[in-house]
């Protein structure tokens, strides 16, 4: 029997209760699971009958969930538990109500671009870590105040060496987040490309670039015995000294339901940014 999945953040106490009593509201005892984010990639059992998965909490608890069930090409709709929560699209006061829409397959699901980065050993240029990434790759210092010196090729063809806090490679859907930060515009997040921006650079291309989906971007650090890489801000890896750092499009892509079309986006950034925008005009 097809089941429906919650996760839920283990840090925000209100949650599990919230998931119960949504799962008692909505009759879904014996045809749901349960389980936090953090233990979700210890079961992965629950995922081979699992045809939608409901998320409570905010985006770092949607990225935690995405890393594992991408491959598994599950949608997920999520019910915003933390700040800003630009990948959710309910709210715990409404999500009772409108839930079940989402569960009898009546939305429109957006497919998001994912990244797949590798790191090769500089002694014989084995691989020695990779992982997806939804929102962006970044490799930077780990934790010392120095700048780096950030070597960049993209498909094979040596751009610059950046000598700057930290080179990101971003999604769409990452430019509302670290590189947003950092200068990048904000972009469609069903877009597809690969953004790369640098962090406080001193030298080389301070601007960021946006390259196609078909890119491969290599990241090497000359003196990388303070560097890491850090994928979603979830993953983290100290890199050695010589070490290359491969971003390209992943294979799998993230799948969200939405309720809105596409443009809901624009209206969406305007409240979840803060902004105002003043339709009447001045003196009207």
């Amino acid at each position: 029997m097809n089941k429906i999945g919650f996760v839920y953040n283990a840090l925000v106490p209100e949650a599990p209760p919230f998931i119960d009593s949504l799962i008692e509201s909505l009759k879904l005892r014996e045809n749901s699971w349960i389980c936090s984010a953090v233990d979700l990639e210890t079961a992965p059992d629950l995922l081979e009958q699992t045809t939608l998965i409901v998320v409570a909490g905010g985006d770092g608890t949607i990225l935690r969930t995405i890393h594992v069930i991408a491959p598994h090409s599950i949608p997920i709709v999520g019910v915003n538990m933390g700040r800003v929560g630009f990948m959710s699209e309910l709210r715990p006061e409404n999500a009772a109500e409108k839930l079940p829409s989402y569960l009898n397959g009546d939305m429109r699901v957006e497919r998001r671009m994912m990244l797949y980065a590798e790191v090769f050993s500089p002694s014989d240029d084995s691989l020695v870590f990779s992982a997806h990434a939804l929102n962006d790759v970044v490799v930077g210092r780990g934790g010392v105040a120095r700048l780096l010196d950030i070597a960049t090729r993209i498909d094979g063809v040596d751009l610059t060496s950046y000598r700057a806090d930290a080179v990101i490679i971003s999604t769409a859907t990452g430019s509302t987040g670290y590189a947003l930060s950092a200068g990048s515009p904000i972009f469609f997040p069903e877009a597809r490309m690969l953004i790369m921006q640098p962090v406080a650079a001193h030298t080389g291309l301070r601007d960021g670039l946006v390259l196609p989906d078909s890119s491969v971007v290599e990241l090497s650090v000359a003196d990388s015995r303070h560097a890491s890489l850090s994928v979603d801000g979830l993953d983290e890896v100290d890199l050695e000294p010589g070490s290359t750092v491969t971003v390209n499009q992943s294979p799998h892509e993230a799948l969200f339901l939405r309720s809105e079309p596409p443009t809901f986006f624009y209206t969406d950034l305007t409240r979840r940014l803060g902004l105002v925008y003043n339709l009447s005009g001045p003196g009207n």
